[in-house]
């Protein structure tokens, strides 16, 4: 059985056409699952069905991966609260990010979710970490600018009987999952870096599938469990775990040799592939002013996200690496 210290040698990276061709279908197939889960949705499936339907393919790979690479599962003294902590974390994320699809476009929700890099500096600085730089408070004020022709504001405050109590939710959810996603990722590079990822993704997983089972059974979100009413919801649920669990383990076993410190940035195409598939798929497409924020919102993160991967690429892995279970996402 491997020790839980030992620091086996780092693998040779793969070129960096591979790794960002690897990055970019990842992204792709993270955001394809968001339109697998809309599509779901509309044809009545429950959010908590989705979810566990999506945690439970991924801890079945996962932990055969784990028995094969012969990992223990002892975690050092005091992590065990801050292991069940995250997991809790991410369930709520990826409750309230499907919660958002649900309500909202799909590409919107992604939008809104994608800013967490802002509020993890925000916290890291508000627990002591190193305030942000002039360029890292610009790059946010960009985002924030970003979001603004994202939400379409001016045109909501112009017509504020168009916007609904479903649109208020939905933004608001996708908000909510972008806080708690930044904690998560906090806990993960503050308490948890000791850590091995295997372990550490199996035991969050684990507590995802779990949590969001406990809500199911209790009844704590009606209609949560809902089947869906068609053969179409039940392929796109197939699709949605086929999508995830795929993007999820791939990156996963080939992070060690993906140069995420310089790479990372790569991943933000997610919210842009959303908004292309949520156009083929759902025929959701955004207003001009809209898809211009989103490049801004988008471009503001890929700096923010290369500039801090930058500087930490010599310390340890990037905080941004999908924390997905770790995103989750």
């Amino acid at each position: 059985m491997t020790h839980p210290t030992a620091r086996p040698e780092a693998p040779l990276p793969f070129p960096r056409h591979l790794a960002v061709l690897i990055l970019l279908c990842m992204g792709c197939a993270f955001a394809g699952n968001h339109v697998a889960a809309r599509v779901a949705f509309d044809d009545g499936a429950g959010v908590l069905l989705a979810i566990l339907m999506r945690s439970g393919g991924t801890l079945l790979v996962l932990a055969a991966l784990v028995l094969w690479q012969r990992q223990t599962l002892r975690l050092p003294k005091g992590a065990w609260r801050w292991q069940l902590l995250l997991g809790l974390l991410i369930a709520t994320q990826s409750l309230c990010l499907y919660s958002a699809v649900a309500r909202v476009p799909v590409a919107l929700a992604l939008l809104v979710a994608n800013v967490f890099p802002i509020l993890l500096a925000l916290l890291t600085w508000a627990l002591g970490g190193a305030r942000p730089t002039a360029r890292t408070a610009s790059l946010m004020g960009l985002i924030l600018l970003g979001l603004v022709f994202v939400l379409d504001v001016p045109g909501r405050l112009a017509d504020s009987a168009s916007v609904g109590s479903q649109w208020w939710l939905g933004v608001t959810l996708a908000f909510c999952a972008a806080s708690v996603f930044a904690c998560a990722l906090w806990i993960t590079d503050h308490k948890l870096s000791e850590v091995r990822g295997s372990v550490r993704s199996l035991l969050t997983i684990f507590i995802v599938f779990s949590s969001i089972n406990l809500a199911g059974v209790s009844g704590v979100l009606p209609g949560g469990l809902n089947l869906p009413a068609t053969s179409t919801g039940w392929l796109a649920l197939a699709t949605l775990v086929v999508l995830y669990g795929t993007g999820f383990i791939v990156l996963f076993i080939s992070v060690p040799r993906l140069d995420m410190p310089r790479n990372a940035p790569v991943m933000n195409i997610e919210p842009l592939a959303t908004l292309l598939m949520g156009w083929v798929v759902l025929d959701q497409m955004l207003s001009a002013g809209q898809v211009l924020g989103g490049v801004i919102v988008v471009t503001g993160i890929v700096l923010l996200t290369y500039r801090k991967s930058s500087a930490a690429s010599q310390v340890k892995r990037p905080a941004g690496t999908r924390c997905r279970e770790s995103s989750s996402r």
